[in-house]
């Protein structure tokens, strides 16, 4: 007894490998469009109640925007008399358009007063005021306030941080509370 055995045509095969790879084309796609858009969403400036003073270009760039130095102004959220500014290295370039580049630990902070200032009874000795992410991957800069009780001083400390390991660059900028 002979069986017969039922085989696909070869163009029937094509068409549904064709098919297969269609379908498999467009949700890598989607998948790789939806990752970007998280990473750009991580990209995305941390930043509580501040306000951009201006940029000055560092580098010209033929594509995308230029490297750039930006100074941001940020209110102390427990102390309303106190006023920070911080400069901040932005890259530019494509990749920097796209939010994908890493920004350098090139920062400045300053910070003064700029009306009548109060300590909170329960100020914290050590608490951060503000946060900007630098990169995709968890870099970030950030101003620490601290409390000098003994010489009524508020310190503001600008430092570079990623999970795993930090930058020693950092700044460094004092308000004294005049009684």
């Amino acid at each position: 007894m002979h069986l017969r055995t039922r085989t696909a045509r070869p163009r029937a095969v094509a068409l549904a490998a064709a098919r297969d790879d269609t379908f498999f084309t467009a949700l890598l796609a989607s998948v790789v469009l939806l990752l970007l858009l998280g990473m750009l969403a991580l990209a995305a400036p941390a930043r509580a109640d501040d306000s951009e003073v201006g940029c000055v270009t560092t580098e010209w760039k033929l594509l995308g925007a230029n490297h750039q130095v930006c100074v941001f102004a940020f209110q102390d959220p427990r102390i309303p008399g106190v006023s920070c500014f911080i400069s901040q290295a932005k890259t530019g370039g494509i990749s920097g358009s796209l939010g994908l580049a890493e920004d350098p630990s090139n920062f400045s902070v300053s910070c003064s007063q700029t009306g009548p200032i109060t300590i909170p009874d329960k100020l914290p000795a050590k608490e951060n005021v503000f946060k900007e992410s630098t990169s995709v991957f968890f870099k970030a800069t950030r101003v620490t306030r601290l409390w000098d009780k003994d010489r009524n001083t508020l310190v503001y400390l600008a430092v570079s941080r990623k999970i795993i390991d930090g930058s020693p660059y950092n700044s460094v900028s004092t308000v004294p509370v005049r009684p």
